[in-house]
């Protein structure tokens, strides 16, 4: 490939992760209704009308960020069912992961911001919601099926273990809201505070 379609390819590319960068940070704090293409321009440094050589609307921006913020979730998640290490390693490691990005990145709590916004809301594309209904429930399930192993193992509490992945991604989504309310301040709360709710010896 010739060198400057090489460049071309990769100014294009940082183009468009700033796009959704700032677009990210919109929906996450304003929603969709009340994000105009003007105000993504405008956060992303760059003239409506080149905004349009990338994005057709507002809306297929608000798509291709929900279907990333679900890809990557839940292929985390399913990488950490695979490990090869005990349960209670897994929810640890799991949740230590999740804290060191959200103290770390601020698009890391925008972009759990963003699955909250879109799953309660019913204005979103069409598209979205699909993408919703489909990957919603990944997470969840992953978490309770090691939850389940570990409690075989005898290193799980005994509680419900659909309650108990409730527990843990709600627990997700509210540092995640903490973050974005207090950007500068965050400090992630002590690991094994969160871990007494669920592993019986830490």
């Amino acid at each position: 490939m010739p060198r400057n379609k090489e460049l071309n390819e990769k100014i294009k590319d940082e183009r468009r992760e700033q796009i959704l960068l700032a677009s990210l940070e919109l929906f996450a704090s304003k929603g969709l209704s009340a994000t105009k293409i003007t105000h993504i321009a405008q956060k992303s440094g760059i003239s409506q009308g080149l905004l349009y050589h990338y994005y057709s609307s507002k809306e297929e921006i608000f798509t291709d960020l929900v279907k990333t913020a679900f890809e990557r979730l839940n292929m985390a998640c399913k990488y950490l069912y695979n490990l090869d290490v005990p349960p209670q390693k897994k929810i640890r490691y799991g949740m230590e992961s999740i804290l060191e990005n959200l103290a770390v990145s601020d698009s890391s709590a925008n972009y759990h911001l963003l699955i909250a916004h879109a799953s309660l809301s019913e204005d979103i594309p069409v598209e979205a919601k699909a993408i919703i209904q489909k990957e919603n429930q990944v997470p969840y399930d992953i978490i309770e099926k090691i939850l389940r192993e570990g409690q075989k193992e005898g290193t799980i509490k005994k509680h419900d273990a659909k309650d108990m992945a409730v527990l843990y991604w709600t627990t997700v989504k509210g540092l995640a809201m903490h973050k974005a309310v207090h950007p500068r301040k965050f400090v992630p709360p002590d690991i094994n505070i969160l871990m007494s709710m669920f592993l019986i010896d830490q």
